[in-house]
């Protein structure tokens, strides 16, 4: 029997939505707060508008986060909040990654 297959299957099993790096960092730095607006969610991450845009529309159409669009006087204001199908789904990505570590270390 291959030992590697349980590892192997956990790796696939993670969410693909969030495990891209930028998806990670936006799901992450939106866990830690109520909400954050694009141009703080740029700064935080040191990322291009059009990256951020891509990144947090894809984390959108997932339902893992919400977008709120307004305007503070005259300016546009694109604000985030992780959604409650968001906080689950980081929820089990840490949960899975945690158990894959322990499993690592456990060898």
């Amino acid at each position: 029997m291959d030992s590697q297959a349980p590892r192997r299957r956990a790796l696939r099993e993670l969410d693909q939505v969030i495990h891209e790096r930028m998806r990670l960092a936006i799901v992450s730095a939106l866990a830690a707060t109520q909400s954050l607006s694009f141009n703080e969610l740029k700064a935080m991450l040191g990322t291009s508008d059009g990256n951020l845009s891509v990144h947090a529309r894809r984390l959108e159409d997932a339902g893992y986060v919400a977008c709120a669009k307004s305007f503070a006087g005259r300016m546009p204001r694109t604000e985030y909040r992780l959604t409650a199908a968001g906080r689950r789904a980081f929820e089990r990505y840490v949960n899975h990654l945690e158990a894959l570590v322990r499993g690592a270390r456990g060898r």
